[in-house]
C-alpha cells in the first residue's frame, strides 16, 4: 500500500514526539554523556528496532520509502507505544497490523469475566478516549457487527459521527453526538500533547462536518448516567439505562452497563442474546 506525502509527514512527527519522550533508561540503556535532545537518539530507536540508522533516519525525514509489517511492529515495540498509538503507527505507515490490541493496559481477566456474566446484558470496556477496549456480545450486536470493524473504528464517537448505521440507529442522534464530543473535549484537558488524541481530533474533523460543529462550541461536559435508545436491525426499538462504573482514575477507563428501561426492551434485549449466540455458534468455515 502505498503512503501519501501527508502521511509520511504525519509518521515523521509522531516518531519524533514519541522518541522524545523515553529516556534510555526505561528500554535498558545507559544515559550516556549530555545530551542535546530529549529522549532516544535515532540510532538507539534503530538498533532498539533492529533497523538500519540512515533507514530509520529517512523514516524521520517523511522519506518516500516503504515500511513492511514486521518493521513496524519492531518500532512499536521499541518506542513502548500503546495499542492506540501502536494502530495510528500502522495506519500512517498504510500497512496492517500483524497482532492489533494484542495487549491492552487496564484490562485484565477478572474484566473479561464480568463482562461475559453480565450477557444478556450489554457492557463494555472504554477508556477515556472512547475506544471500545473490549465488549460482550450483545453490545457487540447493538447496532451491527462490532468485531467486524476494524480496531481504529472501534471508537463510541467515531462511529456516531461517521457510520451510517449507528446515525440510523440512534433516534437521538444530534443529543448522542452534542454529548460525546463535549465529554470527549472534557476528558482530552489532561491528554492535550498526545498524538492519538490529537490525531483522533484530526480524522473526525476530516470525515464529519457535524464534529466540526460541536468541536467549535467547546461544551465540556461531564459523564452522566441516562436513557440511552437504539434502533436495532433484527430486534427494533430498545431504551436502556446507561451506567458507567469507574476502573480506575475519574477519566480513567470504565466499564459501561446497558439496563432495559422497560418490559419490551427485556424481552428484545433476550432475542438479541439469541441471535448473537448463534451468530458464535456458527462454524468459521461456514
Amino acid at each position: 500500500m502505498t503512503t501519501t506525502a501527508a502521511a509520511r509527514q504525519e509518521l515523521a512527527h509522531f516518531l519524533r514526539s514519541r522518541r522524545e519522550r523515553i529516556s534510555p533508561e526505561q528500554v535498558g540503556l545507559p544515559p550516556g554523556r549530555r545530551r542535546r535532545t530529549p529522549g532516544l537518539r535515532r540510532e538507539e530507536v534503530a538498533t532498539l528496532a533492529a533497523v538500519g540508522v540512515t533507514w530509520y533516519t529517512w523514516l524521520e525525514q517523511a522519506r518516500d520509502i516503504q515500511v513492511s509489517a514486521q518493521v513496524a511492529d519492531a518500532i512499536g515495540r521499541a518506542l513502548l507505544l500503546d495499542p492506540h498509538e501502536r494502530a495510528h503507527l500502522f495506519l500512517l505507515a498504510g500497512v496492517p497490523d500483524p497482532t492489533p490490541f494484542a495487549s491492552c493496559p487496564g484490562m485484565s481477566d477478572p474484566i473479561r469475566e464480568v463482562l461475559e456474566r453480565l450477557e444478556p446484558l450489554p457492557a463494555a470496556v472504554a477508556n477515556s478516549r472512547t475506544d471500545v477496549i473490549a465488549h460482550n456480545r450483545t453490545y457487540g450486536r447493538l447496532v451491527d457487527d462490532l468485531d467486524a470493524l476494524p480496531f481504529e473504528d472501534r471508537n463510541i464517537m467515531w462511529l456516531i459521527l461517521t457510520h451510517p448505521l449507528w446515525r440510523e440507529a440512534l433516534p437521538d442522534w444530534e443529543e448522542s453526538a452534542r454529548l460525546i464530543v463535549g465529554k470527549f473535549r472534557s476528558a482530552m484537558a489532561e491528554h492535550l500533547a498526545e498524538p492519538g488524541w490529537k490525531a483522533l481530533v484530526k480524522r473526525l474533523q476530516l470525515a464529519s462536518p457535524e464534529f466540526c460543529e460541536f468541536w467549535d462550541r467547546h461544551e465540556v461536559l461531564e459523564p452522566e448516567n441516562r436513557v440511552k435508545r437504539f434502533l436495532n436491525p433484527h430486534v427494533g426499538l430498545m431504551s436502556f439505562v446507561h451506567t458507567s462504573l469507574w476502573l480506575g482514575p475519574r477519566q480513567g477507563p470504565r466499564l459501561t452497563t446497558y439496563t432495559p428501561a422497560d418490559d419490551v426492551t427485556r424481552e428484545r434485549l433476550d432475542r438479541l442474546y439469541e441471535i448473537a449466540l448463534a451468530r458464535d455458534a456458527v462454524p468459521l468455515s461456514a
